[in-house]
């Protein structure tokens, strides 16, 4: 079966979905939907850095509604609740990256999705690297011990190149650090990464008694010049240690931890091992690592081609689910609800 895709933006992981869409022979991409005016009518394909797809990017919902497509492929920056029920509510299941996992993230929102889901008989499912595939991989870990004690997830990445000042402000970068709400913001911030406790917590078969999030900071020592012309000034926020934590019975049982750092004048100078770490506490102690480096025949020039890999694996998770997703009965699907997401369609065959 070859599922039509509409795919919402061409941002940073949007221009990924794309790339594996239009390479993958079981999905075929039939619109796009375009944020930015300035790319209305430009081809998908040539947004996206690759050959032209013949697919115009266009603003035009009721357009692509009609298109009447077995799924969207939903990566902006920020979810926006009015669209996705628009979406849900015309019978087209989502996959997306846009903060859910499990819906709670979304608040009053979730409640909106899932009316949505009922009424067109739809189905919407959240991931990315992390919140999402990690805690996956974290669950897959934890079915080899017969006692699990705690669950813990740790990602630690130098986010010094990573031109996304909108997403890393609301972390707490680049605010003085001493300043009084700065736990709040990060708190507001990172609230996604609570999905991700209950996700886990879902899949252990207990509900939790308290999630609760925790949080460091270290500051630059200078005045510190980012892409996309950025500075993060001396003094101010420059790492970002953030723990969110599912208590039972007085007892942490789950652990959700992010530390990132940027640049090379952090105060304290945070050491970090890039990449994921997940240890299953129990009997036995699981220990996983997860790290990703570019293809033996990687022809990467610039640092977009090092950041499209790490792009890549936040994108895959949900394009790989769209065959579950469109199989799944309507509602809110997480990784606890479907089936093994298979990659289908990405080997090599030169």
């Amino acid at each position: 079966m070859t599922y039509r895709v509409v795919q919402w933006t061409t941002g940073n992981v949007g221009k990924s979905s794309v790339r594996a869409i239009a390479t993958n022979p079981t999905l075929e991409l039939v619109g796009c939907y375009a944020w930015s005016p300035e790319k209305v009518g430009r081809d998908a394909g040539e947004l996206c850095g690759i050959e032209p797809l013949d697919v115009k990017a266009t603003n035009d919902i009721d357009a692509l509604l009609a298109l009447k497509p077995d799924c969207v492929v939903y990566n902006p920056m920020f979810a926006d609740v009015d669209e996705l029920v628009r979406i849900l509510e015309a019978g087209i299941n989502v996959v997306g990256t846009a903060g859910s996992v499990t819906g709670h993230f979304l608040g009053a929102g979730r409640d909106r999705i899932a009316e949505a889901c009922k009424h067109g008989g739809s189905t919407i499912f959240g991931s990315g690297i992390n919140p999402g595939f990690i805690q996956l991989l974290a669950i897959v870990s934890a079915g080899l011990s017969d006692r699990v004690d705690k669950v813990s997830m740790l990602e630690s990445a130098d986010t010094t190149i990573y031109n996304s000042p909108e997403t890393e402000i609301p972390m707490g970068f680049g605010y003085p650090i001493d300043q009084a709400d700065l736990p709040a913001i990060t708190e507001k911030g990172s609230g996604v990464f609570r999905d991700a406790v209950l996700l886990i917590a879902d899949a252990l078969g207990v509900e939790l008694d308290e999630v609760r999030c925790e949080v460091e900071y270290a500051q630059t020592t200078e005045d510190l010049e980012l892409p996309g012309d950025w500075t993060i000034a001396q003094g101010c926020v420059a790492g970002v240690d953030v723990r969110w934590k599912g208590v039972l019975g007085g007892r942490e049982i789950i652990e959700i931890r992010g530390r990132w750092r940027k640049g090379q004048t952090l105060d304290p100078d945070w050491p970090l091992d890039m990449g994921y770490t997940i240890e299953v506490q129990g009997q036995p102690t699981i220990k996983t690592t997860l790290s990703f480096l570019p293809p033996p025949d990687f022809q990467g020039e610039t640092l977009d081609d090092y950041i499209m890999l790490g792009l890549t694996i936040t994108a895959m998770p949900a394009v790989n689910a769209i065959p579950a997703v469109v199989a799944a009965p309507p509602g809110i699907a997480t990784y606890n609800d479907l089936p093994l997401l298979l990659p289908r369609g990405v080997l090599a065959r030169s």
